[in-house]
């Protein structure tokens, strides 16, 4: 199984990195949910806040999502205060796997798992992380021989297949991110586009898993393209015949 059912859980060694902020209106659905971008935005703020807290994080700016996992397990909504909790769940020498726990304080709970990949800002390349860096990475968890292996394999279903949905996602230039690539919260709120369409998936626990192939750049003609299969949706970010990312959103 490439992704467990259930998330790792804290390290027993160490304390994970910890910040939070209270949950505002531009965060949040028309039902008070904390919508999937929000989360997004959410996993790039902790992130950073951590890399100033350890030592060397100034030198290991340049991160590359690969995938994310987000389970909502119980809604978090508008009003809650979130504590967000990081730790390293799993890493080689060049990329990690990174948990987030958001927990809200009215009883919210979303469980996130991100495959990052570390760049060097000048070669642009993936580069080994430091000894130093790495080192509270390591001591968190046992599985130091990280490798990449894909969860979302179905092939991008023709446009005109039957049961599948097909929409253009019109892109803005605040949707570009400093690497000239579509920041990876946008293509959450595509889903979040998507999912207007099926409340009842996100009434209850979900799970989101977004995986990331090639980038988007502004000027790009992106097209969503849906297919609903029994409870799980499925969406593909197409640029002509070519897939750039796809999520699958399940019942929990």
């Amino acid at each position: 199984m490439v992704i467990p059912s259930v998330l790792p859980e804290p390290p027993t060694e160490g304390t994970p990195f910890e910040t939070g902020w209270p949950v505002r209106v531009a965060d949040t659905a028309p039902d008070q949910r904390l919508r999937l971008d929000a989360v997004a935005r959410y996993l790039q703020d902790i992130g950073y806040e951590h890399l100033d807290a350890v030592e060397e994080g100034d030198t290991h700016l340049g991160w590359v999502v690969r995938r994310t996992v987000i389970d909502v397990l119980k809604p978090i909504e508008i009003g809650e205060r979130v504590t967000l909790r990081r730790w390293c769940s799993a890493l080689s020498n060049r990329w990690c796997n990174m948990r987030v726990q958001v927990c809200g304080t009215r009883g919210g709970l979303m469980e996130t798992e991100a495959f990052l990949i570390h760049f060097g800002t000048e070669s642009g390349v993936p580069a080994r992380m430091s000894d130093r860096f790495m080192a509270p990475m390591l001591a968190s968890t046992t599985e130091h021989r990280l490798r990449w292996k894909a969860a979302l394999t179905a092939p991008m279903p023709p446009a005109d297949e039957p049961g599948v949905q097909t929409r253009p996602f019109p892109l803005r230039v605040t949707d570009i991110d400093l690497l000239d690539h579509v920041n990876n919260a946008v293509y959450l709120s595509a889903v979040e586009e998507i999912l207007a369409d099926h409340a009842e998936l996100k009434s209850g626990p979900h799970r989101t898993v977004i995986e990331y192939a090639k980038p988007v750049r502004f000027g790009d003609d992106l097209q969503l393209i849906a297919r609903r299969t029994g409870s799980s949706l499925d969406l593909w970010f197409a640029i002509g015949a070519e897939s750039r990312a796809v999520a699958r959103i399940t019942p929990r």
